[in-house]
């Protein structure tokens, strides 16, 4: 099993816990480059060792706090109409992206993952919990009718969540709960003209 993947409880959790919440201050505060263990194990108040023993290196701690963000993010929200569904997902996004710690921290994660293998695939892994967490509600809407068939329903999600990021990375304003709803208006408006249907391969 791959450092720090363990998921035991008692001390051993706490310790991930403490670890993970420094290494998220720590990237905030001075990004992926000057990321250190030592370092981290101090914001913790955990011995260096146990932080090398368990971890190793730093891609494995962002690694690891990645899948840790994935999996106490909140489940998708179910409407029973599409719009509402994709409103229900921008604006979590939105909410995300525009909270002063998170959104500085997906900013430093995004950044390393442009330069670190290893990172850019844990940030690979973590959308795709999230993606496949609120795909469901494309496909419930391609059986009630509202979408057509054959739409992609990863595709459809993605759209919803990209102009927020955009706007994270591009713009200093932080995107707003009108951004989340215009976002979500743009996905289902492309998704009912059959923007998203998954093309036949040439033969």
């Amino acid at each position: 099993m791959a450092p720090g993947t363990t998921r035991p409880g008692g001390r051993t959790a706490r310790v991930r816990a403490a670890v993970l919440r420094a290494a998220a201050d720590a990237l905030v505060e001075v990004g992926f480059a000057h990321l250190d263990l030592a370092d981290v194990a101090r914001r913790a108040e955990v011995g260096k060792t146990t932080v090398y023993r368990r971890w190793g290196t730093v891609t494995s701690v962002v690694a690891d706090l990645l899948a840790d963000m994935a999996e106490q993010s909140s489940p998708r929200t179910e409407t029973g109409c599409l719009l509402g569904d994709l409103k229900a997902n921008a604006r979590l996004v939105q909410r995300t992206l525009s909270d002063s710690r998170q959104g500085a921290l997906f900013k430093a994660v995004i950044a390393a993952a442009t330069c670190d293998r290893k990172t850019a695939q844990a940030l690979h892994r973590f959308y795709e919990i999230r993606i496949s967490e609120w795909a469901p509600c494309v496909r419930q809407a391609i059986d009630r009718g509202e979408v057509p068939a054959g739409t992609d329903p990863r595709e459809v999600i993605r759209a919803v969540s990209a102009p927020l990021y955009y706007r994270l990375l591009t713009s200093a304003d932080l995107p707003d709960e009108a951004d989340a709803d215009r976002a979500a208006e743009a996905a289902v408006a492309a998704a009912r003209a059959g923007a998203y249907v998954a093309c036949p391969a040439s033969l």
